[in-house]
């Protein structure tokens, strides 16, 4: 297995992407602390890993949080004895114009993305280096043509690009490598913008080459496990679209 032994840690890991990751790095043989705000759908993902012979461990964590990040990484080393892997996944997404978007959403969406990927990838620094890999999670809504209701939400996520790079530049040489992915997933999130902007979700759909979103573990959770192995041990500092094709990130 490519992960046998691997610690790792995922954020909004009771749904969606984020389970998706959690249940594919179980299968490649990784420890993994299961983290998000509903005890009782982190127990779901959990009990999933431990159908197919896994190990995880439920946390409940606020990302927006400082104490509650800390707390979540000391219980996971606590627990398994290390970390190797952190996946930055969760966040609240501030989706509408500018004007639409008041500043309590864009607060929560800082403070749970950019945030709280700075804090996370801070708090777990000393117990990555060595062989540590950092995924996080960003989004091609920043290269959109037409930025019209996505400006608040692609500023977060640019955000966390920038991170994602500086994180590799300054952590490459203590063994940290820090990338960034951009999935279109069938989340339930996704799913909700799916039935409440038809016509849109037609034409983005219909804008992907290969013509489909992808699965949560089979497109976007098996790719991470492949990008936290050592069949990836050179890739570092990028910015890695999931997405059929759909973007140009150049």
């Amino acid at each position: 297995m490519l992960l046998e032994n691997k610690i790792a840690l995922v954020t909004g890991a009771g749904q969606g992407v984020g389970q998706g990751i959690a249940l594919a790095l179980a299968a490649e043989g990784a420890k993994v602390a299961v983290t998000g705000r509903t005890l009782e759908k982190l127990e779901n993902t959990c009990e999933q890993i431990r159908e197919r012979g896994g190990d995880a461990l439920p946390l409940v964590c606020d990302v927006k949080s400082g104490e509650s990040l800390q707390t979540t990484v000391e219980a996971v080393v606590a627990h398994f004895g290390g970390l190797n892997i952190l996946v930055n996944n969760a966040q609240e997404v501030p989706l509408g114009t500018l004007q639409q978007v008041d500043e309590d959403a864009f607060q929560r969406g800082w403070e749970s993305g950019p945030l709280a990927t700075f804090r996370l990838m801070k708090l777990c620094y000393p117990h990555l280096k060595g062989d540590g890999v950092i995924v996080n999670l960003a989004s091609s809504a920043g290269k959109r043509w037409d930025m019209t209701g996505y400006g608040a939400y692609a500023a977060t996520k640019e955000a966390i690009r920038s991170l994602t790079r500086a994180a590799a530049s300054e952590w490459g040489k203590d063994g940290i490598r820090t990338n960034v992915i951009l999935p279109h997933a069938t989340s339930p999130g996704l799913a909700w913008w799916i039935d409440n902007n038809p016509e849109e979700a037609e034409a983005f759909i219909a804008s992907i080459p290969q013509r489909r979103i992808g699965d949560c573990e089979a497109d976007i959770g098996r790719y991470v496990a492949s990008l936290c192995s050592d069949y990836s041990a050179y890739v570092n500092g990028q910015s890695i679209g999931l997405d059929g094709g759909q973007a140009y990130l150049g």
